[in-house]
Formats: C-alpha cells, structure tokens, sequence
C-alpha cells in the first residue's frame, strides 16, 4: 500500500487564496492521504472556509488559536499529523498536477529522507538541482519537498528564525547525513506573495544569521559574502 502523506495547511486571514489550495488538494488522485489545517485565529471568512471543507471530508483535522509565527504553527501542524510523509501546502499554494502523489509514492518504496521536486513559479517551471548541496539559500521550493515526519519531529523548525526555519531545517538534515532525492517532476504551484518574497531584505538577513549557526568554516565565510550583496541591495532600494 503506498504510503500516507500528510498535507499540512498554516494560514492567517488568508479566505481569498484558501479556496485555490484546498480545490487542489481535492482534485488529488491519492486515497491515502490527510489535510491537517492550522489557523493562526483568523478574523476573516477563513474559518467559513475551513468548515466547510471539513463537513465535505476534504479536512481531516483542524484548529484555530494563536501561535508564535509560521514555524511554530508548522511544528504543531506536524505534531498533528498521522502520516509518514509530510509536505507543507500554505495558503494560495497548490499541488502541479492531480497525480503529483501518485506519481512520487506509488512505485518501488522511498528510501530518502527528503524527497523534492519542481516548482511552478508565474506559470514557469523551476527546476531544483538533482543533488543537495550546502548552500545560502534554498535550493529547492518548500511546497515542493515531502519529508519524513520522524525528521520533522526529531529536528522541529527553529521559530526563532520567523522568515528562514525551513533552510536550517534542510541544512541541520543534510549535516545529520539525511538522504535527499530529487524526482524530476514540478509538485507544486508557489504563491509568490508570501511573506518571504514581501520581507526580501529580512529574509536575507535571517539567511545570514542560518548560515552563521549551521555551516562550518571556512565555507560560512563564502556564503556570507554572497548573501551581503543582494542584501545591501535590497536595503538601498527600501525592498
């Protein structure tokens, strides 16, 4: 039997792109799967939406209360979770395709930790590097990554970083020697008003600030360096 996947959905205020997200994962041709929503106590018609789609069975579990930012409501969402595989669908993202799951779980068993593929970004695809590597940034998109629920419980995000947990996150995994594996194949569709793209020079920052905690010298030196000018950048032009 292929293997549950969680799908974790965090939002806050959000009703107007929730509709898009959960249709996808409606649209989804995976039985053995589960939708985990986590509400940061929205004032909006998010829970409306939330309800709703619980009463159709599209929702497995819910809760709506307040958090300590994005990362805190992902660890939770996590700890909410049944399945082994997780992968996190926010709030105006959505799945590529209706056969995504299917075509990354229903073959010969996973032996990775973290599995990742494409994304889709202002209708192009974009593609993620075949192999992992120590970097500055992301490599790959986060809605397009399937990870071990065991990983995300015995490495939770670190909340004090509010815009760069998930690239300390995959950073601390590649060091601890988790097994990536790339499937050539876009996953997700990225909505790019996210947080991290509208705080660009904060996001930058805090990838500082990751690099600095996690990659040994003299490689945190380098990395540093390439982070410091795009975010100069961004400080001089008020982004």
């Amino acid at each position: 039997m292929p293997p549950k996947i969680s799908i974790v959905t965090v939002t806050c205020n959000a009703g107007l792109l929730l509709e898009k997200t959960f249709a996808s994962i409606e649209k989804l041709k995976y039985d053995n799967k589960e939708l985990i929503v986590v509400d940061g106590l929205s004032t909006d018609n998010t829970m409306a939406i939330i309800k709703r789609y619980s009463e159709r069975g599209i929702i497995t579990s819910y809760v709506s209360e307040r958090d300590n930012g994005i990362y805190d409501a992902m660890n939770k969402g996590v700890r909410m979770c049944s399945g082994e595989w997780v992968i996190f669908m926010n709030a105006g993202d959505a799945f590529a395709s209706d056969d995504v799951l299917q075509r990354v779980f229903s073959g010969s068993p996973i032996e990775a930790d973290i599995v990742y593929g494409d994304v889709v970004k202002n209708g192009q695809v974009k593609q993620a590097p075949a192999r992992f590597h120590l970097c500055h940034r992301m490599l790959f998109c986060h809605q397009s990554a399937f990870v071990r629920r065991s990983c995300l419980l015995g490495m939770p995000f670190d909340t004090k970083h509010r815009l760069s947990a998930d690239l300390k996150f995959f950073l601390g995994q590649y060091l601890r020697h988790a097994r990536f594996q790339h499937v050539g194949i876009p996953v997700s569709i990225f909505d790019t008003n996210g947080v991290s793209n509208s705080q660009r020079s904060k996001g930058l920052r805090d990838n500082i600030r990751v690099v600095c905690e996690t990659i040994p010298y003299p490689r945190r030196i380098q990395f540093v360096l390439r982070l410091l000018v795009p975010y100069l950048m961004c400080k001089l032009r008020g982004k």
